[in-house]
């Protein structure tokens, strides 16, 4: 139960060259899975259509879920970002949650469509590589998603969430492996210098 993937069969559509695929899993050391300003199709994780959900093109997903389907096989570390974070939590058996502002009792505002530079407190586990990563004190995070992890995958601990309960990210429990999803984008150039140290970690 510990092992990813979660079992999550991907049936390659016919525009994606499964041998052009594997053979650039095959080059890389690692996989920065980045998200994007679209969301996962929730119809096709079982849940009704919902008018918050943009899905993004069926084809950007179903390459998604082909890249992170060989590189778990072949323990590739990955580093999830956003959706990608969401993402890797599904292919390895965990759930996600539609739309948070119904989700939650009382949440905190993770997406504004007027003010691109939200940000949020995170409150991250001491004892994780999250807290080796960012260290003591108050952190905020750039924030711009409606959609949340639900149940985590088995391989993964949640490490960050917000005061409202949303996990902001995980890691893996395994030693054989590196995963390690964060739900805000330290890419952005709304991150701050302490976000590129998760760059630095996973190279």
């Amino acid at each position: 139960a510990r092992n990813c993937p979660g079992g999550l069969p991907v049936l390659l559509p016919p525009y994606l060259e499964e041998d052009d695929i594997e053979a650039a899993v095959d080059m890389i050391d690692g996989l920065v899975l980045a998200g994007c300003h679209l969301d996962l199709d929730v119809e096709r994780l079982g849940h009704d259509a919902h008018p918050a959900v943009r899905p993004m093109p069926p084809r950007r997903e179903d390459f998604d879920r082909r890249l992170v389907e060989l590189a778990l096989e072949r323990r590739v570390p990955i580093l999830a970002i956003g959706s990608g974070m969401q993402l890797l939590n599904v292919m390895c058996g965990g759930t996600l949650l539609r739309h948070i502002p119904e989700d939650f009792a009382k949440p905190l505002t993770h997406r504004d469509p007027v003010e691109p530079n939200l940000r949020h407190l995170i409150e991250i586990d001491e004892d994780s590589l999250m807290f080796d990563i960012y260290g003591p004190g108050e952190i905020r995070v750039n924030s711009t998603h409606h959609m949340a992890v639900d149940t985590l995958a088995p391989c993964f601990r949640a490490s960050a969430k917000t005061v409202d309960g949303v996990i902001e990210a995980y890691e893996t429990i395994n030693d054989d492996w590196f995963g390690l999803g964060v739900q805000w984008h330290p890419e952005s150039d709304t991150a701050s210098r302490l976000d590129m140290q998760i760059f630095e970690v996973f190279v």
